[in-house]
């Protein structure tokens, strides 16, 4: 832990690190979204299905788990071997898959997306980092506008699909895709995350808010009272950075530990 922290009281931090401690955990993983990438091993597996499970991620946190099964069974238990190889015909049995409003035409076009992206790059994190995004930018806004623009640059794509797929220049706090991205680059030993990505440093995270997070991070003090936003992301990164500068995110574990715990709904 950095010493530059600025008025944050050491039982506040105690706290904080005794809740990543038990969180930042394997133990962690079974009811979590992030257990559907963890049933992979090869890179491009566990990219396709934590962007898509980390877009699903609201709702009962079973549910979330079953559509995450679901998409896999779909794609025939190898998720890049089917978006590189299926056939058009394969595109039908998607037809029964829905999660609240994410509906069919939503699923055609994150197939589409994959299949385009995995046809001319070996890896997703180009998909953030493929227009000059690097370890000068302060975070991942940059990165995060980047991937909007270039997941919907066909003139086609359809409208709908826009509200899964958040984007700070939206003021959003774009909360999923900041948790895919701590998923993609945090690097610990404690085989949660999966820091495969090298691109994007941890240092540049910023934390996931939703309603949980945030109103806890209010009850600490960590943050001001407002609107779930991209700006209000950012003002709980910088307060974490002052204790962890290089490593922020990893106080993602304590709120959403003091957050949800006994709940079992996402926001």
């Amino acid at each position: 832990m950095d010493q530059k922290n600025k008025g944050l009281s050491n039982e506040l931090i105690e706290l904080l690190d005794e809740k990543v401690a038990f969180f930042n955990h394997p133990r962690f993983i079974e009811h979590d979204p992030i257990s559907i990438p963890h049933l992979f091993t090869r890179k491009q597996d566990i990219e396709i299905m934590g962007l898509w499970i980390a877009m699903l991620a609201w709702g009962q946190r079973k549910t979330i788990l079953q559509k995450g099964h679901e998409l896999i069974e779909l794609m025939d238990g190898n998720p890049h071997q089917f978006i590189l190889q299926h056939q058009e015909i394969d595109l039908k049995r998607f037809e029964r898959f829905r999660h609240r409003t994410f509906h069919l035409t939503d699923t055609l076009y994150f197939i589409h997306f994959f299949q385009k992206h995995y046809q001319q790059h070996d890896s997703l994190e180009s998909a953030f980092t493929l227009n000059g995004f690097s370890t000068e930018n302060k975070d991942i806004g940059p990165a995060l506008n980047q991937f909007y623009t270039y997941f919907f640059d066909e003139p086609w794509a359809p409208q709908r699909t826009q509200k899964h797929i958040a984007a700070p220049m939206k003021n959003s706090a774009c909360k999923r895709l900041c948790m895919f991205l701590r998923w993609m680059v945090r690097k610990d030993n404690a085989g949660v995350d999966f820091g495969i990505w090298s691109s994007i440093s941890p240092a540049q995270l910023v934390c996931p808010l939703d309603v949980h997070s945030q109103r806890t991070a209010e009850k600490l003090g960590l943050v001001s009272g407002g609107p779930s936003n991209w700006k209000k992301a950012i003002e709980l990164t910088n307060v974490l950075k002052q204790v962890n500068s290089t490593d922020p995110t990893r106080y993602d574990f304590a709120l959403y530990g003091m957050g949800i715990e006994d709940k079992t709904t996402w926001k």
